[in-house]
């Protein structure tokens, strides 16, 4: 089976937020505390081929809402010697509004995407303000733009995308959630993306504070961790501890992207560094 090179990297933070705004409750003490939360987009390479998981977002969007923006996705994946316009293939996880951007720096790929993704986008649920606050509307009509020139494929469940790398629908943070598992050298591993915002969601069994089927997420924690060959292949969505436990792949790139596919520090011993 082919094996991937993986990387996560980072192209925004929001170093203020709150505890609170990550759990539903009963919110772990002190709710006031604060959580810092970060982004990511990932990369699997292999054989002179490049899988992304996600695109990120622009500054402009991610700014309104209320985050920190570092650089461009694009940017890491050029640090790493990556040429965005020739990746043809991307995995969308889901279509909030930090996922789904950066379309038109992609003009070769197809996007994967769960069918269940674009039927909740595009129904009637979308009418509702609250429903409908995690996406952005240009968006997802970009994303339907693509549909119907035959630039997105749409999965229903699980699916190869290719050797060594299945995507699984989760639901639960959206109906269309799916995380990503990924043949890597030190076996399987899964990108959990919004599965998994931190890892403390699954540790204290507390749901993130967005979801539209609580059941559903709940089902959906346990999946990544069985698809994973261990607890220490499960990566993060959007925790910090993500960019201490594992290496950075050049002194260059500190900050900037790791390597997924080596085996983390302890989280023990990540959080003493941050900390």
């Amino acid at each position: 089976m082919e094996m991937y090179e993986l990387y996560a990297i980072r192209y925004a933070e929001s170093e203020q937020r709150r505890r609170r705004e990550n759990f539903m409750h009963p919110v772990p003490e002190p709710p006031d505390g604060v959580m810092p939360m970060e982004y990511f987009v990932w990369a699997a390479v292999g054989k002179g081929r490049t899988i992304l998981i996600d695109t990120g977002v622009d500054a402009k969007i991610l700014t309104e809402r209320g985050s920190e923006f570092i650089r461009c996705p694009t940017d890491g994946l050029w640090r790493l010697k990556i040429d965005p316009g020739e990746i043809d293939t991307v995995i969308t996880t889901h279509l909030h509004w930090d996922h789904a951007g950066n379309i038109e720096k992609f003009p070769k790929a197809r996007f994967h995407l769960q069918k269940r993704e674009i039927e909740h986008v595009t129904g009637p649920c979308m009418s509702n303000s609250f429903l409908k606050r995690p996406f952005d509307t240009d968006q997802v009509c970009t994303f339907i733009r693509m549909l119907h020139e035959d630039r997105v494929v749409l999965h229903d469940g699980e699916a190869e995308i290719a050797p060594g790398i299945t995507v699984h629908r989760t639901g639960g943070h959206t109906p269309g959630l799916q995380c990503v598992r990924v043949m890597t050298r030190r076996g399987w591993v899964v990108v959990a993306s919004d599965v998994l915002h931190y890892y403390a969601n699954y540790e204290l069994n507390t749901p993130f504070s967005v979801a539209v089927d609580v059941t559903e997420y709940m089902e959906a924690l346990s999946l990544v961790y069985r698809l994973a060959e261990s607890p220490e292949h499960v990566i993060a969505g959007h925790d910090p501890a993500v960019s201490r436990m594992y290496p950075a792949v050049s002194p260059q790139l500190e900050g900037i992207a790791v390597r997924l596919d080596v085996t983390p520090r302890p989280r023990n011993e990540a959080e003493k560094i941050s900390g």
